[in-house]
Parts: C-alpha cells; sequence; structure tokens
C-alpha cells in the first residue's frame, strides 16, 4: 500500500492497480486541487475542500463515488461510512467518517471532525485500528490536545494527520512526544508492518 498527501484532507491511496482518493479537493476552493485518477473516491463533506470528484476522474478511470454514510464494497475494498453532525465553514453539516479495508489494513478517515465525542456504537463498530487519519487543525476541525487524545482512545497503530498548518503540526508531535518525525513524500507500508506499530505517528508531505 502507497500513501501520498494531497494538501487539505486529501489522500492518495494504492495498492496494486487499485487507487483511493480521499476528500479531493475541487476547483472552487482555496486550496490546491491535485489531479490524478482513482478507482473509489470518498467524500466526507459536501464542501469544495472535500468534494472535487472531477479531479480524482483520469483517463480510464472513472471513480466510484462514495459520499455518505451506509456500507459499499468495490472489488475488493470494504467501505463504511458513519454520519456525525460537525459546525464546517460555520454551518452545522453531517460528516461522514469512514472505515474502509483493503489488504486486511482497517483504515478510519475521520474527515472533518469538529468534536471528539463520537456516538459509543460508533467506536464500537471500529475494531481494531490499523491506520488513523485524524485532522489536527483546530478552528473547525479537531484542536491538537483533542485529536491526540482521539487517537490514544482508538487505540490507532499508525496515525497520519492532516488538515492542519505548520503552527499545529508542530503543537501535534510535541503532544506526541515526536518532534523528531519529519515529513515523509510518501508511505509504503504493509499489514505487518502496521501490526507491529503502536501509535506511530507519520507525517506525509503535500
Amino acid at each position: 500500500m502507497v500513501i501520498t498527501y494531497q494538501g487539505g484532507e486529501c489522500f492518495k491511496i494504492s495498492f496494486g492497480d487499485v487507487t483511493l482518493a480521499f476528500n479531493p479537493i475541487s476547483k472552487k476552493s482555496k486550496l490546491t486541487p491535485a489531479k490524478f485518477g482513482s478507482d473509489v473516491a470518498l467524500v466526507t463533506m459536501n464542501h469544495p475542500d472535500f468534494n472535487g470528484v472531477e479531479q480524482v476522474a483520469h483517463g480510464n478511470k472513472q471513480p466510484f463515488v462514495i459520499s455518505g454514510p451506509g456500507e459499499y464494497e468495490v472489488g475488493t475494498v470494504t467501505v463504511r461510512g458513519f454520519g456525525v453532525k460537525t459546525t464546517f465553514d460555520k454551518k452545522v453539516r453531517y460528516n461522514t467518517i469512514y472505515q474502509v479495508r483493503l489488504e486486511d489494513i482497517n483504515i478510519i478517515f475521520l474527515g472533518a471532525l469538529s468534536e471528539p465525542e463520537i456516538d459509543p456504537k460508533i467506536l464500537g463498530e471500529f475494531g481494531d485500528v490499523d491506520i488513523l487519519f485524524v485532522p489536527i487543525g483546530g478552528d473547525e476541525v479537531l484542536e491538537v490536545p483533542q485529536a491526540s487524545k482521539l487517537a490514544v482512545k482508538l487505540e490507532a497503530k499508525l496515525i497520519i494527520p492532516m488538515h492542519y498548518d505548520s503552527k499545529a503540526l508542530k503543537e501535534f508531535l510535541k503532544e506526541e512526544s515526536a518532534e523528531s518525525v519529519k515529513p515523509i513524500d510518501k508511505l509504503t507500508i504493509k499489514k505487518r508492518e502496521v501490526s507491529a506499530m503502536e501509535g506511530e505517528i507519520v507525517v506525509l508531505a503535500a
């Protein structure tokens, strides 16, 4: 599995000849959109920062779009979406937390989560979390201490921060006693490598 970061909350995950896009950035966003082909596009919220599905349709890849709660199977990818209320861009909206299973790796993608309290019924569905994508930027998503506590609560083996500026990232790494962690361009990882981790932090460069 290869994971790369495109800024904001946009990630590209590739395994074999399958590519997933999480929260692709729209051309209408103030953020810089990335262009690549994907087989599945997951949108946590209907907002230009996250719903640029047109940006991840490229060449012969036209993505199957998942944009809300429910259960989905696309080839070897299994997805479950859980809707939670959140506040973003000064509006009350619905954010979808995604649980994605592929290559026997259990991924939790929190999206633009503004409150650290998640319904225990939803938490109970997650199981053992291998990789957690967590927003840390504050303002309209989780503040650093909230994000850190939630990552501990979920007992994630590997934590990948998103939706941050340089100040929030510095604070998060300090909170996690991981000041020595440096951004990398991409993460290539296998199930057995994740299984050996215990709350490790990986920062991906946009």
